[in-house]
């Protein structure tokens, strides 16, 4: 039975969706009229081109430039309109402004305005009234405008869900709002790409997403508490706020894997912004050392740990993964520029050039790069003595300048300097920078920062807000290294629980000591696992600070079996079960690759997929995959094979485990053979 409020916003929803309709008629007659006066003006540039001087072809030229951008502005407004018919809106507040009448207040992903009547009917989530929605429940309540505080009070708060056009539920001005809303959406299936939260951000993910002071802020949150969305929601929040100064382009998203980065990928557009550039953090390498360098990748690295844990390895990644690393490192080119550059007599011709002059010139330029000054200081030298001479110096003269004062320094080449880092430590053994053998990872970044330091590179300028997500998984000379080539604002969010190498996890309170300036945020909440799942996945790896969702599901499964051959078979049986499940997507998160590939030929079927490190995009349905590679994603299921006391023994692969089992949002099963996991058994 519909009761009168009911009734009263289906039909204001029906208002709505009318004006949208007539609105988006309007628009097709603009791009259609556009499209024909383009076509005429180039017909007629075309008739007249043997008649045209060259600035009326440069005027034509523009015209035709304004035309064209006229119009794709009217079809992206037509992309808008097209989606605001699915979901116009899903908040409402009515606010009452000081001495003022009631203002109905409807939020939605875009702000939708009467041209005629000159009145908002929707308003963007990111406007300063929408602000309200997040941190205000009924009564007094302002929000922030460029000429003041507006003060007043909130009357009436509503949620809806609107999906393809209709009405599905409303909840009037509960308290406890944002929380019925997840229930009702967290309760279905996941989606296959990432929740855009934007109907049930909480008042403390609302002050996050808002932050425009921050220079730097940083986001640590448990599994499942949202924090990627959060972060993107900042970047839209941000785009829409400066929107005169700083475009999608200009933004850089620091990504663990090409798989995460097209997961992410539809979440802006969802927002409102279009296709944002994204790096991953090898790719960064590869550009930083002019890909002359071969060296390991991140994801190879965790698989050597997985495959083969060498203890000297584990020390020489634990040791290049701490803060004590970048001081050392820090300490040396202090050392370097105090001791390697031994200056001896110079003789050119007859004039010998002093030995203070050749001290000084090289103080003068301090502030270059070491290896940028000898060409400055030969420059000064051959000056010296051109007017000590009096005469102009020949070919040979200032080449013998240019070779002499390189000479003068210890060495040459940064790759050098970085193996007599370790030398001047007295551990030679933390090295192996073998000749054609890739450098390992652990290296990589330490050479980049020397490099940075010793020869400069220039700094991605261009780049005017960067987003760092799984953080843990940098250590401080890779945030070193993001810190003097990103000079702008920056966004890094992720969970110190989920690294996928424990040797080289940074906590927020690590990359403070990078960043002193950061502003430091936790998030505890997590919404996107089952309280069992959850409870499960505390007793791998404990985190007192949790806060789980009160939602209930089935107790995880830790099912034995005689032989892998068998555990195959069951979990084939799994998959025809899900498949008449109602769900949408189910993970079979394996430990290595090796064993993703095996389970994969096993199993193999229509709608089964592989993920692997080379994979580019995020497919839906059954996916199989590593825990490195699934970090980040959800599932409806997840099912973990191969749970026994050989494969999950280290460190790493408890690591590896916890993440597995955080992908779980409503079912999780377990199966081995043999002996069960200690991690799983306690």
């Amino acid at each position: 039975m519909i009761n009168a409020t009911e009734r009263e916003e289906r039909d204001y929803l029906e208002e709505i969706k009318e004006q949208l309709t007539l609105a988006i008629r309007r628009v097709d007659g603009s791009v259609k009229q556009f499209s024909e006066e383009l076509r005429e003006k180039k017909q007629y540039i075309h008739e007249q081109q043997s008649g045209m001087d060259e600035a009326d072809m440069v005027a034509a030229g523009q015209s035709i430039d304004r035309m064209a951008f006229t119009g794709e502005a009217a079809v992206g407004r037509k992309r808008k309109l097209l989606k605001l018919g699915q979901s116009p809106y899903f908040g409402r507040i009515d606010f009452v402004p000081e001495g003022k009448a009631t203002l109905p207040v409807y939020i939605g992903i875009y702000s939708f305005i009467d041209e005629r009547q000159r009145q908002s009917l929707i308003y963007d989530w990111r406007a300063p009234i929408s602000s309200m929605f997040y941190d205000f429940e009924l009564g007094d309540a302002a929000f922030a405008t460029p000429s003041g505080m507006v003060e007043g009070r909130i009357e009436r708060k509503r949620q809806y869900k609107i999906r393809d056009g209709r009405l599905e539920f409303m909840i009037e001005n509960d308290v406890n709002i944002h929380d019925d809303v997840l229930q009702r959406e967290l309760a279905k299936s996941s989606d296959d790409k990432l929740k855009n939260i934007v109907a049930t951000i909480q008042r403390d993910q609302n002050a996050v997403i808002r932050n425009e002071t921050a220079p730097v802020m940083v986001i640590q949150g448990v599994a499942g508490s949202g924090k990627t969305s959060i972060a993107l929601h900042r970047i839209a929040f941000l785009l829409y706020r400066y929107r005169a100064t700083i475009g999608a382009r200009d933004v850089l998203i620091i990504s663990p894997n090409k798989v995460f980065a097209d997961y992410i990928s539809n979440v802006l557009p969802e927002l409102g912004e279009e296709h944002i550039p994204e790096l991953g953090m090898d790719e960064l390498a590869a550009d930083l050392l002019d890909h002359q360098h071969a060296f390991q990748t991140f994801f190879e690295q965790v698989s050597a740990l997985l495959d083969s844990p060498d203890p000297a390895l584990i020390e020489r990644i634990r040791f290049k993964s701490s803060f004590e690393f970048l001081s050392q490192l820090n300490q040396y080119l202090l050392h370097v520029e105090n001791n390697y550059f031994s200056v001896r007599e110079l003789r050119v011709g007859s004039t010998v050039v002093p030995l203070p002059f050749l001290l000084a010139k090289f103080e003068t330029f301090h502030r270059v790069p070491l290896l940028k000054r000898f060409a400055l200081v030969a420059e000064e030298v051959r000056a010296y003595v051109r007017d000590a001479a009096k005469r102009k110096l020949t070919n040979h003269e200032k080449a013998t300048i240019g070779e002499a004062i390189p000479r003068m320094f210890r060495f040459h080449q940064v790759p050098d300097l970085y193996r007599d880092f370790y030398r001047w430590l007295g551990r030679p053994e933390l090295l192996k920078l073998n000749h054609g053998q890739p450098l390992e990872y652990a290296d990589v970044f330490a050479l980049i920062y020397l490099r940075l330091r010793l020869e400069g590179i220039s700094t991605y300028d261009h780049v005017k807000h960067l987003l760092v997500d799984e953080m843990q998984d940098y250590t401080p000379v890779q945030y070193a290294v993001l810190a003097r080539l990103f000079p702008c604002r920056k966004t890094i969010l992720g969970d110190v629980s989920q690294t996928v190498n424990p040797y080289s996890a940074s906590s927020a309170e690590t990359i403070e000591r990078v960043f002193p300036q950061a502003e430091v945020v936790k998030l505890y909440r997590s919404y996107r696992s089952t309280v069992e799942i959850t409870a499960f996945a505390q007793r791998i790896t404990p985190n007192p600070h949790i806060i789980p969702l009160e939602r209930h599901g089935p107790e995880p499964t830790v099912a034995r079996f005689g032989s892998p051959d068998e555990e195959l078979q069951a979990i084939r049986e799994l998959l025809t079960t899900f498949q008449s499940s109602g769900n949408r997507s189910l993970g079979i998160i394996c430990k290595t690759l090796r064993q993703a590939e095996q389970a994969h030929q096993a199993l193999e079927g229509p709608g089964i997929y592989l993920l692997t490190d080379e994979s580019t995009t995020f497919k839906e349905g059954i996916i199989i995959t590593t825990a490195h590679l699934a970090k980040g994603l959800e599932f409806d299921a997840v099912v973990v094979p191969f749970a026994s006391a050989r494969t999950y023994k280290t460190e790493v692969d408890k690591s590896m485990l916890y993440v597995a089992c955080t992908r779980a949002m409503h079912q999780l099963t377990l199966t081995y053979s043999g002996e069960v996991s200690a991690f799983v058994a306690a």
